[in-house]
């Protein structure tokens, strides 16, 4: 209950209205030395009494939020457990993704993208061959290659430890950083939300994220009933696993923004937002007229969302980053590695700081909903994954968690929902949240990545 306490206090919400929440289990709930079943059960329980305070600001009752932590755990590995018809989901991982020693350390690469991948060959000047990439890094520094694939734009990680990268200048801005930010931009009256049924009916996501850690802010706003459109453009690669499992209560739709007419329309249907969410690197649509103080000119009163990997000040602001190169870079797989007395990072047993992130970005994006309605105004709120990893760290590190079993799909069946799709029959994990007056669910299942018209309430 502490964590979940200080998120809430962290931002000022009502004392009294912790009083709804019941929590049940104890870590550890995944084998791991950090409680990773802490940080879900808070995270998803804030969004969810976020949830519950908005309903009784626009009229509901009160009601009790209930969260058990194994049922949180679970959420947070929910592509995991994805299936597709009787399958397994497709492989999530590139064939030379994944970590690897260099002359004097490790490092860890991200290849899911097509371009990612193909520049990392290039680099290396091999095939695409795990085995080819791991000869040609046992020549290379660790560091000296992070730098190379940094410059060209590609994402790679350094294993460092934890006190390495508390003493970096990246790790002393992000440490300065809040863990969720949310701040006034603008000036724009007061806006209650109209009559609805949900705590977020009548509430408009424009949704322009990939991978994990921005959908999934996507999905628990559409669990509490949000009208989220996911927008992408149709030569973005994509990972269709992530797609399928975050999509749940979304539509999607096809914009190029680099395209002057669909940019038009993607502002247009900002105009008529009330959330901007966006996971792309810092400035990268900034210069097509998205940014944060752009979009409250166009649109005063909206909620401008971020979520991205190194944090917002210091030298790494810009970096394209994933949750598992924040894992490596930060600290946690040395950790991990040290409390499993290994000599070789370990990577955590969820994609903790995605999970973790994006439903922080949920809950600040709710916090900035609640006071748009009293106070007014425009609204940023940003989270990183480097500041979600150190929220983490800050949680009671575990002694026994590795002694915990990795529970897999037949452990968890109870915590499993089939719905029928047009990527046919699915498995996909529930939301852990139980609101007595306004269950969570998600309205549709998973739709065709932009198999929808770009337009609201369609």
């Amino acid at each position: 209950m502490e964590a979940l306490a200080d998120l809430w206090r962290g931002q000022g919400l009502p004392e009294a209205n912790l009083d709804w929440v019941r929590l049940t289990g104890a870590d550890p709930v995944l084998p791991s030395s950090f409680a990773i079943g802490t940080a879900a059960q808070a995270s998803i329980a804030a969004a969810a009494l976020a949830a519950a305070t908005l309903h009784q600001a626009r009229g509901g009752p009160a009601q009790q939020v209930a969260v058990p932590m194994r049922d949180a755990a679970i959420e947070f590995r929910s592509e995991r457990y994805l299936r597709i018809g009787t399958d397994a989901a497709p492989e999530l991982w590139d064939a030379i993704a994944g970590l690897y020693r260099c002359h004097d350390g490790w490092v860890r690469l991200h290849t899911n993208f097509p371009h990612h991948r193909d520049g990392i060959l290039r680099l290396l000047r091999v095939p695409h061959d795990r085995a080819a990439v791991a000869a040609a890094l046992a020549e290379r520094s660790a560091e000296a290659f992070e730098a190379e694939a940094t410059e060209a734009g590609l994402v790679v990680a350094v294993s460092r430890d934890i006190a390495t990268w508390d003493a970096s200048p990246q790790g002393k801005a992000v440490a300065a950083e809040p863990l969720v930010a949310v701040e006034r931009i603008g000036d724009a009256p007061p806006q209650p939300l109209p009559e609805g049924a949900r705590p977020l009916s009548g509430v408009r996501v424009l949704e322009l994220t990939r991978i994990i850690a921005g959908p999934v802010a996507g999905r628990v706003l559409a669990a509490h009933g949000a009208e989220v459109l996911h927008l992408a453009a149709p030569h973005l690669p994509q990972v269709e696993p992530a797609v399928i499992d975050t999509g749940r209560g979304k539509r999607s739709a096809f914009l190029d923004l680099h395209d002057a007419e669909e940019r038009r329309q993607a502002l247009d249907l900002a105009a008529g937002a009330d959330v901007f969410l966006q996971t792309y690197r810092p400035g990268a649509l900034d210069r097509l007229g998205f940014g944060a103080e752009a979009l409250a000119r166009h649109r005063p009163g909206i909620i401008h969302a971020s979520l991205d990997a190194y944090g917002f000040t210091g030298p790494w602001a810009g970096r394209r980053g994933f949750d598992s190169l924040v894992q490596t870079t930060t600290g946690l797989n040395l950790a991990e590695a040290t409390a499993r007395r290994s000599h070789e990072p370990r990577a955590l047993p969820a994609q903790a700081l995605d999970h973790g992130g994006g439903t922080l970005l949920a809950f600040g994006i709710m916090v900035a909903l609640l006071r748009r309605m009293t106070e007014g105004g425009s609204w940023r709120v940003r989270v990183s994954l480097a500041r979600t990893a150190l929220w983490l760290r800050s949680l009671p590190r575990l002694r026994d968690g590795f002694d915990c079993p990795d529970p897999g799909l037949e452990d968890v069946r109870d915590r499993l929902e089939v719905v029928e799709s047009p990527y046919g029959r699915l498995t996909l994990a529930r939301h852990a949240a139980q609101l007595s007056a306004t269950p969570a669910h998600w309205a549709f299942a998973p739709r065709l990545l932009g198999g929808d018209p770009p337009r609201w309430g369609a």
